[in-house]
């Protein structure tokens, strides 16, 4: 057994490392702080997908976080902090890290089962969304916050988004809108619906499946899974107007078009889904909206390139630093009032967002650069 293998499961380590047969089982262990994904967090799982991946004795990898969350997202807290000393590009490396770890998942020959017994936003959508199977159960709550945080849904996330359901990705997206693991399952964030109390039975199946056969696996998961209640008030009841308003150009467009229908039907989806885009930072907005609909046109590693150089130019804090008042106003202060600037829609122009998907013109500064991957399953060679 190998160093790397001999790992022994340890309150210290920020992730679990199980040897059962031929499977692997990993766990986010950072429950106090929900699992949010730390340097040394992604540094591990980088280190031990690359080793897994070459291992002929590991056929299967689980990934499932420790207490209530799967993972809340990145350690943004480290991020700012590092920003605000003046070390933006120590930010821009932790990106670099953990937008090559998401390549490798999504592109990865052998399956991976995330479990997503709890909270999955932002960076925990990225390293579990782009992997084979997603396994959802009546405890799942998924959203990606972004926009509400003067920031915009990155971890590859215009390249699943986009591929959801009509307009739903472009709902999801920039609106900060919650999940449950029922709606994960019928718009396809998640590929199975597992309730919790057989959670424990599915790992035990899993780890004796000694496969990597997507299909065996699968099988293996459907024995253990159910269809889920929706409950009645799903807004994915209501896909067709989602279509219909989020299907609209622009941000100010998805405004005007959610506004008509207010006018023909008193709903609080329609007010509350308004009330959202209007809190949410106008700069955050427009560049989400543009990344998504770039997204749909574009293979996972286009869309992580692109989103590489939209977080630089974020953590720059130019042209806009709203992603530094979202965190004081959100994150720090709690006033749940941040001053957004520019503070409305209209003050946003084309060229500002454009500037966020251009190549930094910094000293030094490149462009993401992938690890050329070999041998892929028909399945990861359609993502590219």
């Amino acid at each position: 057994m190998d160093a790397l293998n001999s790992t022994k499961p340890d309150d210290h380590q920020v992730i679990l490392v199980e040897e059962k047969l031929s499977a692997r089982i990993l766990t986010l262990n950072r429950p106090k702080q929900l699992n949010a994904l730390s340097f040394q967090m992604i540094s591990r799982l980088l280190e031990l997908f690359i080793a897994y991946e070459e291992d002929s004795n590991v056929k299967l990898v689980i990934v499932k976080g420790k207490g209530r969350a799967f993972c809340a997202g990145a350690d943004v807290a480290a991020g700012i902090r590092d920003i605000n000393e003046g070390t933006w590009r120590l930010g821009a490396k932790l990106y670099w890290m953990k937008f090559t770890l998401i390549y490798i998942l999504a592109t990865y020959r052998k399956p991976q089962v995330s479990i997503l017994n709890g909270i999955v936003m932002g960076g925990g959508a990225g390293a579990s969304i782009h992997g084979r199977f997603r396994v959802a159960t009546e405890n799942s709550v998924f959203a990606m916050p972004e926009t509400a945080l003067g920031f915009f849904p990155d971890v590859g996330a215009s390249y699943f988004l986009s591929r959801l359901p009509g307009f739903f990705g472009e709902y999801l997206g920039l609106t900060d809108t919650r999940l449950d693991g029922a709606e994960m399952l019928v718009c396809g964030l998640a590929t199975h619906f597992v309730p919790s109390e057989r959670l424990s039975l599915l790992e035990e199946a899993l780890c004796k499946v000694d496969s990597s056969d997507p299909a065996i696996i699968s099988a293996v998961i459907n024995e253990y899974s159910k269809q889920p209640y929706m409950k009645e008030k799903s807004a994915y009841h209501i896909l067709n107007v989602i279509n219909r308003c989020f299907s609209q150009r622009t941000v100010e467009e998805i405004i005007s078009a959610l506004e008509r229908e207010a006018l023909n039907k008193k709903d609080d989806w329609i007010s509350e889904t308004i009330r959202s885009l209007k809190r949410a930072s106008p700069t955050g907005l427009k560049i989400c909206l543009r990344s998504i609909r770039q997204g749909r046109l574009q293979g996972i590693g286009q869309c992580l390139v692109r989103e590489y150089r939209m977080v630089c130019h974020v953590m720059q804090g130019k042209p806009s630093k709203d992603v530094f008042e979202g965190f004081r106003a959100i994150l720090l202060d709690k006033d749940k009032n941040p001053k957004w600037e520019p503070s409305k829609l209209e003050l946003v122009s084309d060229d500002m967002v454009d500037s966020y998907f251009s190549m930094m013109d910094d000293e030094g500064w490149e462009d993401l650069k992938l690890p050329a991957r070999s041998n892929l399953p028909a399945y990861a060679i359609a993502k590219l």
